[in-house]
């Protein structure tokens, strides 16, 4: 018999953990939301088959707490507070509040109520969903095939570190897991990060993982995500104009001074940088892509940099958008010359079988807020989330940012 796929309650992201806290010490822990599964591009496998046991999951999930061990690591954390983590000792998910319906041949899943305690369900979902659709595939050939693709990976990092370790004057190559919400299995998810750890430690840095981190004594990498920035655009004594700048000033006032990557995307990386004046460029430490073609990108951000007199050598731009390793490798020769730089891989990572063992694209996002819609306007087609047609619209207006999306 299967064992149950989350295995404790630090299995998450870290940013879920980051943002959780910001909204906790802050004026808005009393929100209210709703967040929407959606998939993508629907798999050959009808996902309603799953029903069943994603309801037995959910239910062993609600059933966890975080133990006195997971606790004391969070409060190693020098940025985690010590009132959030008392909070966190008597936290529960509640299954009252997600629910879990078949839709034709996919599955609608709707997380809706309190902010503080539905935006803990994202991460678990996503991962749930995507180890039970990949159970479905034989195991023995997928796991053969990825670890096979897993030691080109580590082939070519390996003489990859050589050509950077001769250039000078160039800032160094660092790449991190960000696999977690679409990976393959709980235990392949580990046995990717331990070959990374044994095999190229001087350029893996991390995992976005908390309970990998704590487990493998490696740093938990992660700052913030779009639904922080979105819930800005939904709370009652901020304008639309301003929520920008009110998330990042209010991430700022909870971190003063750590966890300083701003993500750009959320209303698009023009509008962002029109907000992204000297005072933030100066207190953030650097900028997080996300969607769009990331040289532009890139390119974008430095040219803001110089525009304000900011030494880019000074500041970070992650790369976070559909990596694999040679994107990666390519983005470095292209920008470490010029300011520091750092990568998150995510599904090429953990879920890298061939054609013939395909990861699901889904996510779960924020949709509404306090009663409003909310939305993402990405920098790369398909990608915009929203459920309110009209909003979209407005917002899109009231950020000078054209096009559909």
């Amino acid at each position: 018999m299967n064992q149950p796929i989350i295995r404790s309650l630090l299995e998450t992201d870290l940013y879920k953990f980051t943002m959780w806290q910001a909204l906790f010490t802050s004026a808005y822990n009393d929100n209210e939301a709703e967040y929407r599964f959606v998939c993508r591009k629907p798999p050959a496998m009808p996902l309603a088959e799953l029903k069943d046991a994603l309801v037995r999951e959910v239910e062993h999930l609600c059933s966890l707490s975080f133990r006195e061990e997971e606790l004391n690591y969070l409060r190693s954390l020098r940025y985690i507070k010590s009132s959030f983590v008392d909070f966190l000792s008597i936290f529960r998910l509640q299954q009252r509040f997600i629910s879990i319906e078949v839709n034709g041949e996919g599955l609608d899943i709707v997380a809706r109520g309190p902010q503080m305690h539905v935006m803990f369900f994202e991460i678990f979902i996503l991962a749930i969903v995507g180890q039970l659709h990949a159970r479905r595939y034989p195991q023995q050939p997928a796991l053969e095939e990825g670890r096979r693709r897993l030691a080109a990976k580590i082939a070519r990092l390996r003489s990859f570190e050589a050509e950077a370790a001769a250039l000078e004057s160039v800032h160094p190559f660092g790449l991190a897991d960000y696999g977690l919400r679409r990976r393959f299995s709980s235990d392949w998810h580990e046995e990717v990060v331990q070959t990374l750890v044994a095999q190229v430690p001087s350029v893996f840095k991390g995992t976005s993982n908390v309970y990998l981190a704590m487990k493998l004594g490696l740093t938990p990498i992660g700052t913030v995500a779009h639904e922080f920035m979105q819930t800005f655009q939904a709370v009652h004594d901020v304008p639309l104009r301003n929520s920008q700048k009110a998330a990042l000033e209010a991430w700022v006032q909870t971190y003063r001074g750590d966890l300083g990557v701003a993500l750009t995307d959320v209303v698009g990386m023009d509008a962002f940088l029109r907000d992204f004046d000297l005072y933030f460029a100066k207190l953030f430490d650097g900028l997080r892509h996300d969607s769009g073609d990331p040289a532009e990108w890139g390119e974008k951000a430095l040219a803001h940099y110089a525009k304000l007199r900011i030494d880019a050598h000074t500041k970070l731009l992650v790369f976070s958008d559909s990596l694999n390793v040679e994107k990666s490798i390519e983005l470095w020769r292209r920008f470490a010359p010029r300011t520091q730089v750092a990568f998150g891989i995510g599904t090429n990572l953990t879920h890298d079988f061939g054609p013939q063992f395909p990861a699901l694209e889904i996510v779960m996002k924020l949709v509404r807020c306090n009663g409003k819609p909310v939305a993402k306007l990405s920098d790369s087609p398909g990608k915009t989330i929203c459920d309110d047609q009209t909003f979209l619209a407005y917002l899109r207006s009231v950020f000078d940012v054209g096009g559909s999306r």
